[in-house]
């Protein structure tokens, strides 16, 4: 390699950029990674257009690390003697044609207003800005960067003139680190100080998210035909670095920043007291079903709690509000529900859901109740399905038959334990479901008389989960067997249905 690309003789040599030689490894370490570079690989990428961050990333044979980022291309040049600092100072304004500004901390914000950082602590600092203005709690965060395709093409097509040119070069083969994995490198440990947290695969992560100015703007998009000639240019190995060997740019990136905390759960066990209250919002050709939903009154109450962007509602199972007259209430135990809040930006404390839940059971209309509300980590989805064929639930139905109940019909339905039944899809839900034949379990029955009324009483039972209670009572003109009405030997109906307990697992 040339002379001029060794350091100067004794060690306590000026640099021209400040720094001494001597005294300082840091200073040291940089000043000699910089003479050791290929002085004619830095000579052409400086004339290209290529800041010095690029240059370290793509020439040096050295891990690129946040030391490097103190040199500037006016030092390089000085240190090559190539060129003056006037001309140098003009080249280092502009926008790299291979970063596009992302490692030079040159970019537009949302306002189109160009911001031009002096280092990573003062980027950090912007950054930590706007993060601040998202009002998120956390004490660690994830950085993502996502950049636009052009800067690996002009990457790929730089690579290509360097290779074409320097191809006995033992640095060309190493491995070269990414743009957007550069930009972690020098501005994470800046962003840990600013924002007073560490980096780790954190559930809340910040997301830097640079897109190519527009071509309109920059009044210079690549043709189809330059892009078919570059194309043409890397699949032939050409060295010559022409006007069209890269997408021309000059502006720098539009930078935007978001905030994301992945999704947090609260549990607990709701009980719907109205007949006229769905389980989750049910709108008909923009007209809504129903007095309200636990979606609603439940997610609705937790939401402003958390700060967050939206809610999503789960349960274990539901109960039926359609056009049927027979409407649904929840009783009992209540049944288990999950509400997840996406994008949260603090979590309530227990003693601030305690409220929430006392607010939802002391409404004036009191549709929906609440019990157990309580933030749940990870386990909350193992909590749903576990044991989903296991899982039983229990109601009270209000059966009328066509002849009066007799004591023998007491007997003969208590004493029929784990009955086994097969069930067709339902005729009133065969519009949304797959016609299929499933087999279900009745666990036990208990029957309570109804005074001064013969032809009605109250049925107790326990069942499978996913059985049709309204159609083993009713026989659904056959397709469930058997039934209610098929085991008393006359005609039997439903009046009202409850479900007085869902039982989880071993709950």
């Amino acid at each position: 390699m040339a002379d001029e690309t060794k350091p100067a003789s004794g060690d306590s040599a000026g640099l021209s950029n400040g720094l001494v030689s001597h005294g300082d490894h840091k200073s040291r370490r940089v000043y000699q990674a910089a003479r050791s570079l290929h002085s004619g690989a830095v000579k052409d990428l400086l004339s290209l257009g290529v800041c010095e961050r690029c240059i370290f990333r793509l020439v040096s044979v050295e891990a690129f690390d946040s030391d490097l980022s103190s040199v500037s291309a006016s030092t390089l040049r000085s240190w090559l003697e190539s060129g003056d600092e006037e001309a140098a100072s003009s080249e280092e304004s502009s926008c790299c044609i291979v970063c596009l500004g992302v490692l030079q901390f040159v970019f537009s914000d949302a306002k189109q207003t160009l911001v031009r950082s002096e280092c990573g602590s003062d980027y950090a600092a912007r950054v930590t800005d706007l993060v601040k203005e998202e009002g998120h709690e956390f004490d660690s965060f994830g950085l993502e960067v996502y950049v636009p395709a052009t800067i690996l093409e002009n990457e790929r097509a730089v690579l290509l003139y360097l290779k074409g040119k320097y191809n006995s070069e033992s640095w060309l083969q190493s491995e070269k680190i990414s743009v957007k994995d550069a930009l972690k490198v020098l501005v994470l440990d800046p962003l840990k100080v600013s924002l007073g947290a560490k980096s780790d695969s954190s559930s809340f992560q910040i997301r830097l998210t640079y897109s190519k100015a527009s071509d309109e703007a920059q009044g210079a998009s690549e043709t189809t035909r330059e892009r078919k000639k570059r194309k043409t240019d890397e699949e032939n190995g050409s060295t010559s670095m022409s006007e069209n060997s890269f997408e021309k740019v000059y502006e720098p990136c539009i930078l935007s920043i978001h905030c994301n905390k992945m999704p947090i759960f609260f549990s607990g066990r709701y009980f719907k007291y109205s007949r006229n209250v769905s389980q989750t919002r049910w709108i008909i050709d923009d007209e809504r079903m129903g007095e309200a939903s636990v979606e609603e009154l439940i997610g609705g109450n937790i939401l402003p709690a958390c700060l967050g962007d939206s809610y999503k509602f789960h349960a274990a199972g539901r109960e039926d509000i359609d056009s049927s007259i027979i409407q649904v209430r929840m009783l009992g135990s209540g049944r288990p529900f999950l509400i997840e809040v996406q994008n949260s930006r603090k979590c309530p404390s227990q003693q601030s859901l305690t409220e929430i839940e006392e607010k939802i059971n002391k409404s004036e209309k009191k549709l929906v109740g609440v019990k157990d509300l309580k933030f749940i980590g990870s386990q909350c989805w193992a909590m749903m399905r576990e044991g989903e064929a296991e899982k039983q639930k229990q109601y009270a139905a209000i059966v009328w038959i066509a002849r009066p109940v007799e004591e023998k019909d007491i007997d003969s339905i208590s004493s029929l334990k784990e009955l086994k039944i097969l069930q067709k899809t339902p005729v009133r839900v065969l519009h949304r479901r797959s016609p299929l034949e499933r087999e279900r379990t009745i666990h036990w029955m208990k029957v309570e008389k109804i005074k001064g009324s013969s032809h009605y009483f109250l049925l107790h039972l326990c069942t499978q989960a996913g059985t049709y209670i309204k159609e083993f009572v009713h026989g659904d003109l056959g397709r469930t067997t058997p039934s209610m009405g098929s085991i008393l030997g006359c005609r039997a109906e439903i009046i009202q249905l409850d479900v007085t307990d869902v039982k989880m697992g071993d709950s």
